[in-house]
């Protein structure tokens, strides 16, 4: 066990609080206005860890907390007395007992999307798939292309999506133009670490592993999301001008190699973050 003087970890704290607030601020400012966002409302919906609890911190399993029992957060839930007088750590078992399937379905996901090469020729075609041959779609704006042309850029490339939790959304005529067909059951053989999606599902897992988590790490995959999260957008059908959003247009050869350039930075990102995760 480490242990951390309460002035250090008091320290992290605040400094946590500070990086979570700057984090979702935005977002915050939008809720109060009422407004929506087609990009960044997804962190908060998709992913529904609230923003209070990307403020709270923990330091993860294997650290000790000095004079911790004597504060606020001898009430949370997980906490357990540490070895040195009035100090608190993360009860690791006592989480993994109550989140058992949970923790043990991160840990395949992480470690089996580590473990694979990635692939990285999808150009991000799962949101072309989801308006394919459909005269209304998920998102209120308009298509970029327009739907002749958007279909045509579904019929023109192969579709390759290996993330269930995105064909799960295909149209019924996209469903069969994709190269395989995925079901959430097959979800830990398909996941690869080239896909967007399982870059932004990092922040997933670490929510889901809650407190085994050090609070550095869960903001570290938070901002990777955010990051994932507008390529996938500029690479989207939709035209998002009205918000600032710059496309990246992977129906042409340039468009596709920015698409991939970023995407492998992305997988690198995400690799580490995995590996840092399970090892916490």
């Amino acid at each position: 066990m480490t242990l951390l003087a309460q002035s250090d970890w008091r320290e992290r704290e605040q400094r946590h609080a500070e990086r979570a607030a700057e984090l979702t601020a935005d977002h915050l400012a939008r809720r109060r206005r009422g407004e929506t966002h087609p990009v960044w409302d997804f962190l908060f919906t998709y992913y529904s860890s609230a923003p209070s609890a990307l403020a709270k911190w923990h330091p993860g399993a294997g650290v000790d907390l000095a004079h911790a029992a004597q504060s606020d957060r001898a009430a949370w839930r997980w906490y357990a007395p540490g070895d040195d007088p009035g100090s608190l750590r993360v009860d690791a078992r006592a989480y993994e007992s109550d989140k058992r399937r949970i923790v043990r379905l991160a840990r395949i996901m992480l470690r089996r999307t580590s473990t694979r090469p990635g692939q990285f020729d999808c150009f991000g075609l799962h949101e072309w798939a989801m308006v394919y041959r459909q005269s209304e779609h998920r998102h209120p704006q308009p298509l970029r292309l327009g739907r002749r042309a958007t279909d045509e850029v579904v019929e023109t490339h192969d579709l390759r999506c290996t993330h269930f939790d995105a064909f799960r959304f295909f149209t019924p005529d996209a469903v069969p133009r994709n190269r395989q067909t995925l079901t959430l059951e097959d979800r830990p053989r398909n996941e690869q670490p080239g896909c967007l999606h399982a870059g932004m599902d990092v922040y997933k897992w670490a929510t889901k592993l809650g407190p085994l988590v050090p609070g550095h790490l869960l903001l570290d995959a938070f901002e990777l999301a955010r990051d994932i999260r507008l390529l996938d957008m500029q690479a989207a059908p939709y035209d998002l001008s009205d918000f600032g959003v710059v496309p990246v247009p992977i129906e042409t050869p340039a468009g596709k190699a920015e698409y991939v350039r970023r995407q492998r930075a992305f997988a690198e990102r995400a690799d580490a973050l995995r590996r840092a995760i399970l090892a916490a």
